[in-house]
């Protein structure tokens, strides 16, 4: 397969991916919403819902699965079509609809471009080690989706089969599977290059849930722009993406649901109750992506809270909405593929051990028995200190595990510099950027105290910028708190970035660009482009298990397109924030 055939699937599963959004936003037009982040946030529920519903008719009814896919594709053209005469007129609204739609299309034509950078397009194993540190490869998390969905699209039936090592289907959330077989049935080939496609794609959504989230925080747009390039050209997205496992998916629904509650003045829950709703569609599909989106549900229920909740009567139809989605699967998992706690139990108890038989509720009990208090103090100590750079896993000095706290490894990374063994040197730093959270924000951290000491001159301005800097700590503090206590601590469940929502960093770095443009507005530039560059440099090659860096042309071309598409359009004038509610 070429880069142009893969260009063309790309941009194949970027439409059938947006069918059923657009038809939901549309929709939602015709009926009166005018506001761009609830637009945005109906346009991504209206798409998980259709999934969800995907894959609940494949499992239960096999044979009518491709009926559902062709119905949701075509019933959705058709929905939008309807809707067109009467939302054709509100030109200003769908240019504005019209900017994270292209974001997001150029963001994911960026990625897999440079993801495919070296060429081998139909290697499965390429995105286990293209961004991996060395000399290891990923483990093949990014493939479950694609076991189960290939499973049930063939007609699967019975007692779901085990993906190795010992995954179950119940053990991960439906919706990246649901996803897949929305398309499967639209002439997809046997070498998983569409799984990999579609897994990007979906992974990218993350660009609309931040964009809904600045829109409806009334950031300047430059700080909008910085932010959302910073973003793209990072260390979370740029692994989190091209390794399709569904965690920057249900980071893009934390996300969306934020932007919901960042509104500034009165809580759009309270003035427009059936919000509510569609927080508790969006809270669902995010639970129903990864389990770890949890650890963003909890500051968003936090700040719901704070900002003000409606009467009992719309908040019993906001968890009326997260029931219908979420029951259903913990049904599944109680009754049909039973047990479906290893993740609880690892994250939880410390336990991964998929023979282990103890119940969840049986295995905390165990476990915190056994560290007793001590213990158990030593484990969350630990789990913040490897937030900030503490080892996240210990390193026996014979065994030689491959990362360790930022101290070590920044030394290891000097003294393979001094031997001239960049390649080593380039997996230490990436080890740190992947494992610990604070060092997620790259070279924006060295930004940290340059906005402290502006902020304590008086240099900060007290706008949209700083009012969302100050939001993202919430976030972060509220989302960092409650993960370092619920996580067990032990080796095998601690808090290394992959164990956590992928929200909490994505926010991060958004909050400091917002904070530092606040500050010290001239510095911002330079930062985001020394970051932009830095990571760049850091993901050009790949190291492990190969190191034949033989760089595609046509991947090298049609990245920079994008990525050069994306910073245009970000920076476009196109948009601004629309105040009027749904």
């Amino acid at each position: 397969m070429n880069g142009g055939t893969l260009l063309v699937i790309a941009v194949v599963q970027l439409v059938l991916t947006a069918a059923p959004g657009v038809a939901a936003a549309l929709l939602s037009v015709k009926r009166g919403v005018r506001s761009v982040p609830v637009l945005l946030g109906i346009g991504l529920a209206g798409s998980g819902v259709a999934a969800m519903l995907t894959f609940w008719v494949y499992y239960y009814v096999p044979h009518a699965g491709g009926l559902c896919a062709y119905a949701v594709l075509f019933g959705s053209i058709t929905l939008a079509i309807w809707a067109w005469p009467a939302v054709s007129g509100h030109r200003d609204l769908l240019r504005k609809l019209s900017v994270p739609l292209g974001l997001w299309g150029l963001a994911s034509i960026f990625i897999i471009f440079f993801g495919f950078l070296h060429g081998h397009i139909e290697d499965i194993q390429v995105p286990q080690y293209r961004f991996s540190t060395q000399p290891s490869l990923f483990a093949s998390d990014n493939l479950i989706p694609w076991f189960f969905s290939d499973w049930m699209f063939k007609g699967g039936h019975g007692t779901p089969p085990i993906f190795e090592p010992g995954w179950m289907l119940s053990d991960r959330p439906p919706l990246q599977i649901g996803y897949v077989l929305t398309q499967r049935v639209f002439g997809w080939d046997e070498r998983m290059t569409h799984y990999e496609v579609i897994g990007v794609v979906l992974q990218q959504f993350w660009v609309i849930g931040m964009w809904a989230l600045l829109i409806a925080a009334r950031v300047t747009r430059r700080t909008r722009a910085l932010a959302m390039v910073a973003l793209l050209v990072s260390d979370v997205v740029l692994m989190n993406s091209f390794f399709v496992w569904p965690k920057l998916l249900g980071a893009s629904l934390v996300l969306t649901a934020l932007a919901l509650v960042v509104v500034p003045g009165q809580s759009t829950l309270r003035s427009h109750p059936l919000t509510v709703v569609l927080l508790g569609t969006l809270a669902g599909l995010a639970f129903l992506s990864h389990g770890t989106s949890v650890f963003g549900l909890i500051p968003l229920a936090a700040i719901a809270l704070w900002k003000g909740l409606p009467s009992w009567r719309w908040l019993a139809a906001g968890a009326a909405a997260f029931c219908i989605l979420v029951l259903p699967w913990i049904a599944f998992q109680h009754f049909e593929d039973p047990p479906g706690n290893r993740l609880l139990k690892w994250q939880l108890a410390g336990m991964p051990d998929p023979a282990d038989k103890r119940g969840t509720v049986e295995t905390l009990l165990d476990e915190y028995g056994k560290a007793g208090v001590g213990g158990t103090a030593e484990n969350k100590l630990q789990n913040f200190l490897t937030m900030v750079g503490g080892n996240a896993v210990e390193r026996p000095p014979e065994e030689g595990q491959p990362f360790g706290d930022v101290g070590a490894e920044f030394s290891d990374a000097y003294s393979a510099i001094t031997k001239g063994n960049l390649a080593e040197a380039d997996s230490k730093i990436r080890e740190v950027r992947y494992w610990h959270l604070l060092w997620t924000l790259g070279l924006l951290i060295f930004a940290l105290p340059v906005i402290a000491v502006g902020r304590m001159r008086g240099h900060s301005r007290d706008g949209p910028d700083w009012r969302f800097a100050r939001f993202c700590l919430l976030v972060c503090g509220i989302g960092a708190l409650a993960w370092g206590l619920l996580l067990f601590g032990n080796e095998a469940g601690r808090t290394i970035v992959i164990g956590g929502s992928m929200a909490l960093p994505l926010l991060a770095m958004a909050g400091v660009v917002a904070g530092l443009h606040a500050t010290y507005p001239r510095l911002v530039n330079w930062f985001v482009g020394a970051n932009v560059i830095t990571v760049l440099i850091l993901y050009l090659p790949k190291l492990a298990p190969v190191t034949d860096n033989h760089i595609s042309g046509f991947a090298a071309i049609t990245a920079i397109a994008g990525l050069a598409g994306f910073i245009k359009l970000a920076f476009s004038r196109r948009s601004a924030d629309i105040a009027c509610p749904p």
